[in-house]
């Protein structure tokens, strides 16, 4: 994933991250936001699904960077998914029924951080798999 990539390219590796930011951006913007009748139900969906979108933009981001031949492309994605994360509680005390919560910056990162972990795991057994030799040769 190294080299010299084109302004078209970057602009395409950037775009799912920009439309993704957008989508938790318009969550953040929506009032009063519940999805389940009970609280305790609705608690833990909400922070199930505030884990799954920081991580899968940690992601996004890790995508983008390694593409770029960034070095420690992995840390700079937790980093910058982190301070999205903060951006995004401060701009949910603009919206009406929503409230800034460091425990939900947390809430966040510790999703990046799983789904980024996910992914080393993941290139790491294919790094494996392709050094390895086949099970069919002698």
């Amino acid at each position: 994933m190294t080299g010299q990539l084109s302004a078209g390219r970057q602009a395409l590796l950037w775009l799912p991250i920009l439309v993704w930011a957008g989508i938790i951006f318009a969550f953040s913007a929506t009032p009063n936001l519940r999805v389940a009748q009970a609280a305790d139900v609705d608690f833990v969906i909400r922070k199930a699904g505030h884990m799954f979108v920081f991580g899968v933009l940690a992601v996004l981001i890790w995508r983008a960077l390694a593409y770029s031949a960034v070095r420690q492309a992995m840390w700079w994605s937790l980093a910058l998914t982190a301070a999205y994360a903060a951006t995004d509680e401060f701009h949910q005390s603009f919206t009406s029924g929503r409230h800034p919560s460091p425990v939900d910056v947390a809430i966040d990162s510790v999703g990046a951080l799983l789904f980024l972990l996910a992914l080393a795991v993941w290139l790491r057994s294919r790094r494996a798999r392709a050094g390895a030799p086949r099970q069919d040769q002698d």
